[in-house]
């Protein structure tokens, strides 16, 4: 299975442009520059998109996990906040926070810490970040 994505980027790197486009149509034109990178302008950044990739990627590996364990979710939400640092004259990704909040009927709190962290070490995406990966994984009532 191969995925793709386009970026195209038009001027200098803090004054420039450019647009992402996914090849499903999801991302499409999609703005990104210095300033919705290291600002607040509107558009995306390859943190954002990345941590959306870990918080989905999480969560489906953990659904399937519990499917595999018997347990049926009703509800798992997940949150990856993604830093950016600099190393050196340029940055580096160093974490990805992985903050989980699930509604499992039947399941003990020790049983989902174990499929909780199985998902997060085995997930494809936390496997290709060269990053601290951290999880606070709580099972709500």
């Amino acid at each position: 299975m191969i995925r793709k994505a386009n970026a195209v980027w038009r001027g200098t790197g803090r004054d420039g442009t450019g647009d992402l486009t996914t090849a499903s149509g999801v991302l499409s034109l999609t703005p990104y520059s210095y300033k919705t990178r290291f600002e607040s302008a509107p558009g995306t950044n390859p943190e954002e998109l990345i941590a959306a990739a870990h918080a989905g990627c999480f969560t489906m590996a953990l659904a399937f996990g519990l499917q595999q364990a018997g347990f049926t979710p009703e509800e798992l939400r997940t949150e990856a906040a993604v830093s950016l640092d600099p190393d050196g004259a340029g940055f580096k990704i160093s974490r990805s926070a992985l903050t989980l909040r699930a509604k499992v009927p039947g399941l003990d709190a020790a049983k989902f810490q174990e499929l909780a962290k199985g998902a997060e070490q085995n997930c494809p995406v936390s496997k290709v970040l060269n990053a601290e990966i951290t999880l606070d994984a709580q099972l709500e009532g």
